[in-house]
């Protein structure tokens, strides 16, 4: 089976992505800032010969960026290397799909100190776990035009857990255009490191995805757990 079949054989979910880390107490997400959280439902399904487009997409055009906190202060990362594509079937994202391959040794944020606490075994364990992946099952529509409801899962840190966010994805001059900014909780992928006793780190962590993904010129590669594998999972 080629890549392609197994990335289109889901035919049925989604575009856009997610990511972050840092964060104790589980408050209420930032101001306007949904919380992602997991979902399940039935699948739209293409009608039969229907055919994929593929686009990709990634730095620097795309961003992956986080913002984790504690009590004292916050501080915004982003991720310089990640790939990401786009199986968009007949222009309708409800029946596309979308998957992410994010490398978290590339993780940057101010200060350098930070980034290497972030990348050690208290965070990310980079040394041990250097990717972090999503992989859409289904879009639904949102409550406006152009928003949507993204479900995957997403395995970060060597936890694999349903995620849903909201979106805006739009079609345009042959490119796809995606943006989406939630919160995750970094417990639930056994990232649980406090902080200091008096200065303790929050668990939510705020992510902002802007994509923009252009036509790809070659057959997609396929990393980690594919769409397919990821419905099939559910």
């Amino acid at each position: 089976m080629s890549k392609i079949t197994t990335f289109v054989g889901l035919l049925a979910s989604g575009a856009a992505l997610s990511f972050g880390s840092i964060g104790c107490d589980k408050g209420p997400p930032p101001q306007g800032r949904p919380r992602a959280t997991p979902a399940e439902g039935a699948l739209l399904t293409p009608p039969p010969g229907s055919k994929a487009t593929f686009y990709k997409f990634g730095p620097p055009d795309s961003k992956i960026a986080f913002t984790g906190a504690k009590v004292t202060k916050k501080h915004e990362g982003s991720f310089r290397s990640f790939e990401g594509t786009i199986g968009l079937v007949n222009h309708e994202p409800l029946m596309s799909a979308v998957q992410v391959n994010i490398d978290l040794t590339s993780l940057t944020i101010d200060p350098e100190k930070l980034a290497g606490h972030l990348k050690s075994a208290d965070f990310f364990d980079v040394a041990k776990f250097p990717k972090a992946t999503f992989s859409s099952t289904t879009i639904r529509p949102g409550g406006a035009p152009s928003t949507y409801n993204v479900t995957g899962k997403l395995d970060l840190h060597g936890v694999t857990k349903p995620l849903t966010f909201p979106a805006t994805i739009k079609l345009a001059s042959g490119k796809v255009e995606a943006e989406g900014e939630f919160t995750i909780n970094r417990k639930d992928h056994g990232i649980v490191y406090p902080g200091m006793p008096d200065d303790l780190i929050r668990d939510d962590v705020s992510i902002k995805l802007t994509i923009r993904a252009e036509p790809a010129q070659a057959e997609p590669k396929t990393e980690g757990t594919s769409a397919v594998d990821a419905q099939t999972a559910n």
